[in-house]
């Protein structure tokens, strides 16, 4: 067979293999199709990497023993650890998952870049130049950030805003380093100006080193209720340096691949910025939490909150004709989503009205709670968003919150707090809240929720896994 005909076949493949990355987002839009979406778009990603590995060997020159030895290693290790996180990772652990994916997937786009630069840049074009220099920048950017990112959501680093001394100037010479030296290696490459080899492997250095600090710096100053903003907006840089490393490669599956990924994060930045009513840059310039001594904190300060037992609860969910659970991240630590199912289940049996409200940024990563909701088998349309839910918890006999706490302050509504215009869930317009919580410690924001120490709230002190069972139980027995 000829080189031109296997170039046909492998490029055919690659279109396959990109059409169902295409196709499996767009099943990704429903709970209900949103597994054989993953499922769609894992065989895409199988069709693709196997016809490269495939097209490398049979190629004109094909591969040496060593190149094939290190591949197959590589597939090795690589698919390993993917399977391992696959099967062990927690549910609440994977934002700080994603980011690890989202750090290795920048750091790959920019050795690529740097690697083609490095072996080409005595001849490589001005269009090669600009997606390599951008594949270096935006991935060395997205590297840094997104191990910061998943450092403070693992705990391993403060989650409270950590200010750099001069830090907006640190990172506003940066980004003009990074600019400036990418700039003149884009002019070097046209001519407009003499740079020796050896003097633009040592500038692209430059601007990937700058990028590297600029990602810490970046996303140091942002604190924890950001964080779920802050890595839809890591994913989509991802995204975008993949695209870049597709373009240096000229492989159109990466190309593909790389700006589904960098528009739907984009998008769902966006999408998430407006659900908190704060722009993109107000985010990046300083997030939630870690003012803790704010008006937020002092309206809470010294409230008093009035604890209740399972049976007082059992009773009022049972007799209630209408109940709204809110789930939050304390649902998602406990795993208790078996848990709300059942107890949902057993209110219906008696002839209650049972709905989830869903807040954008609950829990630590877009769609946090959807997903364990639909892993408990929990009805889809029973899945309510804050717009939708908003209106109906002024008729709502009892509003049952399991650990979700920035997302139900009141604390919003009022100027000076940290939380000042989010939009939240009007918890407190229910005849009766209770709230599953095991402490009074403080959200992501790291300010007191005022919702607390309203009269009609009643505090049951419990892991959301274990008070939900006693729920369950108690309920049964009435």
């Amino acid at each position: 067979m000829s080189q031109q005909w296997i170039y046909t076949i492998v490029y055919l493949a690659w279109l396959a293999g990109a059409s169902c990355f295409v196709l499996g987002l767009h099943r990704m839009n429903s709970p209900a199709t949103g597994r054989s979406g993953n499922q769609l778009s894992a065989a895409g990603m199988v069709v693709a990497v196997v016809t490269t590995f495939v097209y490398l060997i049979v190629r004109e020159g094909g591969l040496s023993g060593t190149a094939l030895v290190i591949i197959v290693v590589g597939f090795a290790i690589g698919g390993g650890a993917g399977l391992y996180a696959a099967r062990t990772v927690k549910m609440t652990a994977m934002p700080q998952l994603v980011s690890l994916f989202n750090a290795v997937g920048g750091g790959a786009a920019a050795l690529v870049a740097i690697d083609d630069f490095i072996r080409e840049n005595s001849g490589a074009s001005v269009d090669t130049t600009i997606f390599v220099v951008l594949g270096a920048l935006i991935g060395s950017v997205t590297f840094s950030g997104s191990l910061i990112a998943g450092g403070k959501l693992q705990g391993l680093i403060p989650g409270k805003p950590i200010y750099v001394p001069g830090g907006q100037i640190v990172t506003v010479v940066l980004a003009i380093v990074a600019l400036l030296g990418a700039a003149a290696l884009i002019a070097g490459a046209a001519g407009v100006i003499t740079l020796e080899s050896a003097a633009a492997v040592a500038l692209l250095g430059v601007v990937v080193l700058a990028g590297l600090i600029f990602g810490i710096t970046m996303v140091l100053p942002i604190g924890g209720a950001d964080m779920p903003v802050v890595i839809s907006l890591l994913n989509s840089f991802t995204g975008t340096a993949a695209a870049m490393a597709g373009f240096v490669l000229g492989n159109p599956v990466l190309i593909i691949a790389g700006a589904l990924v960098g528009a739907s994060g984009a998008i769902l930045t966006k999408l998430m910025a407006d659900a908190m009513n704060r722009s993109i840059m107000n985010i990046m310039v300083g997030g939630f939490g870690g003012d803790s001594g704010g008006a937020g904190a002092v309206a809470g300060a010294g409230a008093s909150v009035r604890e209740i037992g399972a049976d007082d609860v059992a009773i009022q969910l049972a007799y209630a004709n209408s109940v709204i659970i809110v789930p939050g991240y304390g649902l998602a630590v406990a795993q208790a989503q078996h848990a709300v199912r059942q107890l949902a289940e057993l209110l219906e049996e008696r002839g209650v009205d049972v709905k989830y409200a869903i807040h954008p940024v609950a829990g630590r990563m877009p769609g946090h709670m959807n997903v364990l909701l639909a892993e408990a088998n929990v009805p889809y349309p029973q899945l309510k968003e804050m717009d939708e839910i908003n209106p109906e918890f002024d008729r709502c006999d009892v509003a049952l919150v399991i650990g979700a706490n920035d997302v139900t302050n009141p604390a919003a509504r009022r100027p000076g707090s940290p939380v000042s215009g989010m939009p939240i869930l009007d918890v407190d317009h229910a005849k009766s809240i209770v709230v599953i919580k095991r402490s009074m410690g403080h959200g992501y924001a790291g300010i007191d929720n005022e919702l607390y120490s309203n009269p009609k709230t009643g505090m049951l002190f419990a892991d959301a896994k274990v008070g939900l069972e006693a729920l369950t139980t108690a309920v049964k027995e009435l």
